[in-house]
Formats: structure tokens, sequence, C-alpha cells
């Protein structure tokens, strides 16, 4: 694994544990020590890690002799909701939760404060939400968060935002809550990639998926998004080339684009597409690369 590769991983992780995410948490890390040539100091600190959050938030049942991992398991369910939903919500709880998700400077922090909203039960709640909605400071990512935190909330209908300098009107019931919710041409595209990347490198599919999953929480709705769904060959080829190319620079920092294209099948009528394509998600890995450095200490 290459160090800039491993660096993406640990800011990865950090925002996992920091957005109390720790199934995903436990999964990364148990890849992660299936990767080879790292210090041991590196598997050292992963596995102590990830024993604590075994032990803290079980996944496996352990009474099963065939180990099958739990996918929601009922305890860690309702531990994170007990740590999303305290019991007392007065106004001083409400008050600040709503002006962490509006205010905080660190998005996740502000992710993590819509999770707590999907719980809140004020009357006005749904309405500060759409009217924050509608300013056009807020990042991309907090604002599909908050999409999905209407949807959790039952609300439905349009609802018309500013995405990337584009306005666009989504339907608040159609907001996907999980990559498997995304429509079908989503999860080619991404398929296509794996299945390629996995030939050079059996470590690049789980970045991939996580490039993939963060670019779709920026460019949803918007018009990139939109040709996304063209469910046609041609399409899945330009987009799955082009998160090639941006992983491949985000991970190496190089990319050969003639043998990428080659690989891909990007024909000369093609090519015009697939560069738009490069664009879209080079400029989303741009936005994610910033706000890791704004991470850093």
């Amino acid at each position: 694994m290459f160090p800039s590769m491993l660096d993406q991983y640990q800011i990865q992780l950090t925002r996992m544990l920091e957005a109390e995410q720790y199934k995903e948490a436990k999964e990364l890390l148990r890849f992660l020590l299936q990767c080879q040539g790292q210090e041991k100091k590196n598997y050292e600190e992963w596995e102590s890690l990830l024993n604590w959050l075994v032990m803290a938030f079980p996944d496996w049942d352990e009474s099963s002799q065939e180990g099958i991992v739990q996918s929601e398991p009922e305890d860690e369910a309702a531990l994170r909701e007990q740590l999303l939903n305290p019991q007392i919500q007065d106004e001083a709880y409400i008050n600040q939760v709503l002006y962490i998700m509006q205010n905080h400077p660190m998005i996740d922090q502000q992710m993590l404060a819509l999770e707590r909203v999907v719980y809140i039960e004020a009357a006005n709640v749904n309405s500060i939400i759409m009217d924050w909605l509608k300013r056009d400071d807020i990042h991309p990512m907090v604002q599909f968060k908050a999409l999905q935190c209407l949807r959790k909330r039952g609300l439905t209908g349009l609802i018309s935002i500013v995405r990337l300098e584009e306005k666009v009107e989504l339907e608040i019931e159609s907001t996907p809550l999980s990559m498997e919710e995304f429509p079908e041409p989503i999860g080619r595209i991404l398929e296509r990639t794996e299945a390629v990347a996995e030939i050079d490198d059996p470590t690049l599919p789980h970045f991939a998926s996580e490039l993939w999953k963060e670019s779709l929480q920026y460019l949803y709705g918007t018009s990139a998004y939109q040709w996304m769904l063209r469910d046609n060959d041609e399409t899945v080829d330009c987009f799955a080339a082009a998160l090639h190319l941006t992983l491949n620079l985000t991970v190496y920092g190089s990319a050969n684009d003639d043998d990428i294209r080659d690989t891909y099948g990007i024909t000369d009528t093609m090519r015009f597409r697939y560069e738009q394509a490069c664009r879209s998600l080079r400029s989303v890995a741009m936005l994610l690369q910033r706000g890791e450095d704004e991470h850093q200490p």
C-alpha cells in the first residue's frame, strides 16, 4: 500500500470514529489488517483499536458456529440510537444541536448534528432545515446529509436548492439512504471500476468504493449525476474510466490516461464525454483533498 493511500485510510478511519460509525470503522480495520507491507506498529495499533471496538460494539454472534456477521445488531443499533436520541430534549439541547448543524466550521460535526436532528421532536425543526438548505454556502456533503435527514423525518415532496452552483429540484423521499438505494447505473459504474482496479492492486477496490460514495454525495442531483443515470454501456465506461483515473491520481499522484482509455474502450467518439466525466470527478477529488487538508493539525 502506498504511503498516500495509507494516509487516506487513516483520515477515513478518524472520520468514522468522530461520526460514531463504529461498524464501518471495524470493517475498515479488518481490511487494513489484511493488507501487506506495513510497519508492525501500524498492525498493532489497528488490532488494538479493533479489539476495543469489538468489545464495546459487538457485531458478531459469538455463539454461532458459522460466525455470521449481523448486519445491524439490535444491541449496537439501540446503543447508537440512545447516543443520538437522549431522553431529555429540552430547549437548550435542541438549540445547541440546530446551531451546530447550521454554523459549525467542521463538516463532520455538522453531519453528526444532522444525525441527532433526525430524532428531535420539536414542531418547527423541519421548516428550519428547509430554510437553511436554501443558503448557497452549505457544503455539498452536508446538503446531502440534510436531505437524508429530511427523508428519515418522513418529509416528502420537492425541494429546490443550489448544489455546486447549479439550481436543482429534488424529491426528498427519493434521497438514497445507502449505496444500495442509488439507481442501478450508479452501481454498474463502481463494479466496472472495481473489477479493473483489482487487477492492478487488490487494495484499490475498497478505496474506489469510498471515493465513489463521497463523489455521489457531492454530485447528487446535479447535471453530472443525471448524466450518470443514462443506462447505457458507453456512459458506464466513461464514468468508470474517469473514476479509475481519479482514483490513481488520488492514491498514486499520477495516472496513465492512454492506458485507462484503452482498458475501458474509450473510443474517439466517446472522448469528449469521458473528459467531461473526468472533470466532474477530479473537481470532487480536489474538494475532498481540500477538506482533508483542513483536518490536518
